[in-house]
């Protein structure tokens, strides 16, 4: 099947109504209509032969197509039966060389169970529905799946979450999450001009190179249990957060080995001050 012009609206458009399709909001589907934009983004993935790669809401199949043409193999997680049908078509002769799979399905409720039955992949990547972004970032870290490299296209506002330094407003738990498994670094902002529909948000391409240092605690999964408590109330101290966790005596003696006053809130704390309160609990309780 000849795949669309994917820099043309009108011709994104037009096949779309020729296939009885149209976009679907609650899906937060837009496609990336600027050619120079795709290329950059892709190049940063860093793909070559054999390289597996999960995608995330192929739609039409643009970026994947480029992905697959560097040798890479990919695995694409699609929701909407319509595109699941097209990209299907789209790339059959890969699929029959095994290079091509689709999940059909809320990549949500999907991903865990394919990465049960058949193991992760060396990247990540997809152009991220704005409603589902963080959760999918901050569920496969949760699980203790990382990937070598994710680079993934979301909006501006939660690329900025990601960034984000202790003492600022953005500073919260997913920050902490994503900054403890990976290296972050900007590639691009995208007006919404780049894409087809025009979102009412500016997005970002960012590049998560998996840290080789990681985890960086004793006890990964208190630190993600300790972060989410701590985060939970910004208006409360550290001790305070803590308190439900672990009791005052086993909190003021952990902040006490880890050097950090009980008075201070969890946004003022770097991650590798979190990290270190996290030892530091972990060995009193």
């Amino acid at each position: 099947m000849e795949h669309p012009d994917y820099n043309s609206p009108l011709a994104l458009k037009a096949f779309l109504d020729e296939n009885g399709m149209a976009m679907q909001k609650k899906f937060g589907q837009n496609f990336l209509v600027n050619a120079d934009a795709r290329k950059k983004i892709i190049d940063c993935l860093d793909v070559g032969e054999d390289i597996s790669v999960w995608e995330v809401g192929p739609g039409l199949g643009c970026m994947t197509d480029e992905i697959l043409s560097r040798g890479a193999k990919v695995t694409a997680f699609e929701i909407d039966h319509g595109f699941a049908r097209l990209v299907r078509l789209f790339f059959e002769k890969y699929s029959e060389k095994g290079k091509f799979e689709l999940v059909e399905g809320d990549v949500l409720k999907t991903w865990k169970k394919y990465y049960e039955e058949k193991g992760s992949s060396q990247r990540f990547f997809g152009n991220l529905p704005y409603n589902v972004a963080a959760t999918i970032i901050a569920d496969t870290i949760n699980e203790g799946v990382r990937f070598d490299k994710a680079v993934v296209t979301i909006q501006k506002e939660v690329a900025q979450r990601m960034n984000a330094k202790e003492g600022s407003d953005s500073y919260s738990s997913f920050s902490v999450l994503c900054q403890w498994a990976y290296n972050i670094k900007n590639i691009v902002d995208l007006a919404g001009g780049n894409f087809w529909p025009v979102p009412n948000v500016a997005s970002r391409a960012v590049l998560m190179t998996k840290r080789e240092d990681f985890p960086r605690c004793q006890n990964p999964r208190l630190f993600m249990k300790m972060i989410r408590q701590l985060f939970s109330s910004r208006r409360k101290t550290v001790r305070n957060n803590l308190l439900p966790l672990a009791g005052a005596e086993k909190t003021d003696e952990a902040l006490e080995k880890a050097g950090i006053k009980a008075g201070v809130r969890a946004e003022d704390l770097s991650v590798d001050s979190l990290l270190k309160l996290s030892d530091s609990l972990n060995e009193v309780m």
